[in-house]
């Protein structure tokens, strides 16, 4: 039996789809495997009706000559922001148990603690972070967290920081009651992060593949499910670009699916997905 290809509303071809992401991979760094042809298809779909369009090609022109106004809708659009308050749990763990006693006498004379969320989706991982560090840092000490993404959708989100009340089932009822507030009325299904969390953290847009106008070192850096969208040698690239922002001992944390595995950099695995920049 022959399949016949579904009806699409916008026409849309294998030609369209390699200039779509190739102008992602150019701009990003992300390589994007035939497989998500048609999520290309889905995720851009919106943005083709909105401007008139009846063709994906007439989109890519579009893209093409109107980057200024278009590019950022776009790179919206096809990228991935799945996360979740406190993923992959052993890593805020660590930091807790490990970390943070490090730096407490490490940095005692200033009292300073500064980090780094690169790939922040929506805000659950630097508000986690945010949350660890409140509840095992002295109230005297100064918690600055950067929480960067290249998504400003996503970022809005983040700073926000309201959520829908299923996301945070999973957190326990008495962290939950000390850094949430319940929504009342029309927003009774809704959570918002209290301000004393949200003060700790500077939101902004930044591509990994562009200049990072960063300044000083960081005590330690999340970058997690980021590094799986890069080729070999991207993921090498960028893991010396933290490595260079972290003084030695230092941690990076990344996804449970990454590694740096043969990668030549300036790291050493110390634990599931947990790297510390090598001493000399």
């Amino acid at each position: 039996m022959i399949m016949k290809e579904k009806a699409r509303e916008f026409e849309y071809t294998q030609a369209d789809f390699d200039v779509l992401r190739k102008i992602s991979n150019q701009y990003s760094g992300i390589l994007v495997p035939d497989d998500k042809f048609d999520m290309f298809y889905s995720r851009l779909s919106k943005r083709v009706r909105m401007l008139g369009f009846t063709s994906f090609k007439q989109y890519c022109h579009y893209l093409k000559n109107n980057p200024d106004s278009e590019f950022t809708e776009f790179i919206n659009a096809v990228t991935t922001n799945l996360t979740s308050f406190f993923r992959e749990n052993h890593h805020f763990e660590y930091l807790s148990k490990t970390v943070v006693p490090g730096l407490l006498k490490k940095n005692a004379a200033h009292k300073k603690i500064k980090v780094w969320s690169a790939g922040c989706s929506t805000g659950e991982e630097p508000y986690s972070l945010a949350m660890t560090l409140k509840e095992s840092v002295p109230a005297d000490w100064s918690i600055n967290i950067l929480a960067t993404d290249l998504d400003t959708n996503v970022l809005a989100t983040a700073a926000a920081g309201v959520y829908p009340a299923d996301r945070v089932t999973g957190i326990a009822e008495q962290r939950l009651k000390r850094w949430f507030q319940k929504g009342m009325g029309a927003q009774a299904n809704k959570v918002r992060v209290k301000p004393e969390l949200k003060e700790l953290i500077e939101f902004k847009q930044l591509n990994l593949m562009q200049e990072w106008p960063l300044k000083g070192y960081f005590d330690f850096i999340f970058c997690r499910n980021v590094l799986i969208y890069f080729d070999r040698e991207t993921k090498a690239m960028l893991a010396n670009r933290y490595c260079s922002l972290l003084e030695e001992g230092s941690h990076l944390f990344i996804g449970h699916s990454e590694s740096l595995h043969q990668l030549n950099t300036g790291f050493s695995l110390i634990g599931n997905t947990i790297y510390r920049k090598s001493t000399k």
